[in-house]
């Protein structure tokens, strides 16, 4: 095989793919999984499919999954055609410890050779009984073949939901008789096989969420299971009030919401002075963000209460916001915690409540009839901005006296860039001038998170200089740096390097020179998810060029007006001749964070009349 038939841009396929897992009777392990995998390497470009990471969550030192019996191998041709194999050395493969909750077995299949075949399997051993291995059909490369064996006891009960655009080419189901103890009691299981053909390669593009949100995948829910050493039934499936109750009463969540009284005398001289509630709220979110450093940890619960991220000024993302939240009712302000997925951890599954979805908890706040999201673990957020990986669907108020309810998750503000250069070009051929740029919204949080990466502004400057090609700084000043409320305010006296010959008659001018587009981010023939972009985006370009006395400007490029239907967005450029130069403008807007897939080719096509609009010169002529 050369290549795919079905997809002969893919540079790797999956050949056959087979999955199982099933729960034993072992009360140290479960639950077990075990997965076998061959695929076919078409070229240089799929190497990386010869590196796994086997992902291990630990739940403490003492519950942890377990991987074992892992094979892998290489099947190869040599200079002569004859076929190789290269075996992994089992002293080649690692355990890594990333984090307190992750650790990764980590491998790399010896013998890759373009055209080779690959193939390895490993055993699982969880002891999370509850988290039935969901199976993931849909990859970045296609699939020929694959295959999801699931062995479910009688006595547990499952939802089972397929997500994704395709179908199972196939489902068997088979009854295994006395395969499962429960207690004193033997029980059947459902031996259920599922099966899906000929699955095309996930292509993911620029602006959207996870791509687990879309790609084909079946997952389990356990809504209830038999004791058999109580002869009851229990229910796992939960409702969201039992949701609520459980968090309430959690000590990692309510527990510490509920400390009011740590945090009172804390906050009384940060919110001295301040006569309104507004005032107060955003006090005490700069005061958190300044003296609490985030480690990095996402999650909604506090694993070490906020008692010790207070002592020690760091903490998870749980541990800063929920301080957040107790801070903010201890001076009388109403607030609630609102959890959430992440923008990378996918949509949360609304149909079944399941709180291990969530990731990330940030606080709402309530003043008058207004309420504001905060996140305190970035200094650089301005109040009431949530960071873009958090504008996520939906997420979840948790209220510590009232029920629970969904809330949509929206950018509060955009993201806002606007350009005004005042040039004159000089006898040498050069354009001097002004260059101011204004930020706000998410374009200035993405600017001063830029600049705050050097050491001062004055380095930030330095590197931007040695980004432009043509243009030279020679004077900068930054405004606002630290006020994020403000807009961030860049000035700059700038020399572009235009014309080295001025004796000639005619001279062209390209005034796009900033932030051009030159490549349309959407390729896909058809993209089936939406195009995310999480806020909605105003860029505005303004230049006026003054000539010398010699030159005049000939003729002009055609002024542009582009719009996508139902006011989705637009792309505007106006050309205008003034007494001793012209006037340029550009505006682009994305009136909508998310398009929908059938909207993707009016959003295609605008960004390609974009790039061929930026093509267009100004001719300036030399008087006679």
């Amino acid at each position: 095989m050369k290549s795919y038939d079905k997809d002969t841009s893919a540079h790797a396929v999956v050949l056959k793919e087979f999955g199982k897992t099933w729960l034993s009777d072992s009360e140290h392990a479960p639950l077990v999984h075990e997965y076998h995998v061959k695929i076919k390497i078409f070229d240089e470009q799929a190497f990386n499919r010869g590196t796994i990471n086997i992902p291990i969550y630990k739940i403490d030192n003492n519950r942890f999954e377990q991987v074992s019996d892992i094979q892998a191998v290489a099947f190869y041709k040599d200079e002569n055609g004859g076929v190789q194999k290269a075996e992994l050395d089992p002293k080649q493969i690692f355990h890594v410890k990333e984090n307190r909750y992750w650790d990764e077995m980590r491998f790399a299949i010896p013998g890759l050779h373009k055209g080779c075949i690959i193939e390895y399997k490993y055993h699982l051993e969880t002891p999370l009984v509850w988290n039935f291995r969901p199976w993931q059909f849909q990859d970045f490369i296609p699939k020929i073949y694959s295959e999801y064996e699931a062995h479910i006891p009688a006595v547990y009960t499952y939802n089972v939901s397929l997500r994704g655009p395709y179908k199972l080419t196939q489902t068997i189901s088979k009854i295994e008789k006395d395969c499962f103890l429960s207690g004193s009691v033997k029980c059947d299981c459902s031996k259920i096989t599922y099966i899906m053909t000929d699955i095309p390669a996930f292509v993911p593009e620029t602006d959207m969420t996870s791509p687990k949100n879309f790609m084909s995948a079946i997952s389990f829910e356990l809504t209830d299971y038999y004791n058999g050493l109580t002869g009851t039934k229990v229910k796992v499936a939960k409702e969201w009030k039992d949701i609520d109750n459980d968090l309430k009463h959690a000590d990692y969540f309510g527990g510490q919401i509920k400390r009011t009284g740590l945090m009172k005398d804390r906050m009384l001289p940060v919110i001295a002075g301040k006569a309104d509630d507004l005032s107060k709220a955003e006090a005490i979110y700069a005061y958190l963000q300044k003296n609490y450093k985030c480690n990095g940890f996402t999650g909604y619960g506090s694993n070490d209460g906020i008692k010790k991220a207070l002592d020690s000024h760091t903490g998870s993302v749980a541990d800063i916001n929920l301080t957040l939240i107790a801070a903010l009712n201890a001076v009388g302000l109403n607030t609630d915690a609102v959890l959430l997925s992440t923008r990378n951890n996918g949509i949360i599954n609304k149909l079944y409540p399941v709180v291990s979805e969530f990731n990330y908890v940030v606080a709402k706040v309530n003043i008058g009839d207004k309420s504001y999201l905060l996140d305190a673990t970035d200094p650089m957020l301005p109040f009431g901005l949530l960071p873009l990986k958090c504008i996520n669907d939906q997420g979840r108020v948790i209220s510590m006296d009232k029920p629970s309810f969904w809330i949509d998750l929206v950018a509060s503000q955009k993201k806002t860039r606007t350009y005004a250069l005042d040039l004159t070009l000089q006898d040498d051929g050069k354009i001097k001038g002004t260059m101011i740029n204004y930020s706000s919204g998410y374009e200035a949080y993405d600017k001063r998170r830029a600049i705050k990466k050097f050491n001062s502004t004055e380095e930030y400057v330095d590197d931007l200089d040695n980004k432009f090609k043509k243009i030279k700084i020679l004077k900068s000043e930054i405004k606002n740096l630290d006020s994020l409320d403000l807009p961030l305010t860049e000035r700059y006296e700038i020399e572009i390097d235009a014309f080295s010959n001025m004796n000639a008659d005619k001279l062209t001018f390209n005034p796009f020179f900033l932030d051009r587009v030159a490549v349309n981010p959407f390729k896909l023939q058809n993209r089936s998810y939406p195009v995310d972009r999480g806020a909605q985006f105003d860029d505005k370009f303004t230049l006026l060029l003054h000539l010398p006395a010699q030159f005049k400007v000939e003729s002009m490029p055609q002024n542009v007006a582009l719009a996508m239907p139902q006011q989705g967005g637009r792309f505007l450029v106006s050309y205008t001749p003034s007494q001793d130069g012209f006037s340029f403008s550009h505006l682009t807007q994305f009136n909508r964070s998310i398009y929908a897939p059938g909207e993707y080719p009016a959003l295609k096509e605008l960004f390609n009349k974009m790039i061929q609009a930026q093509n267009g010169e100004i001719i300036l002529k030399k008087n006679k």
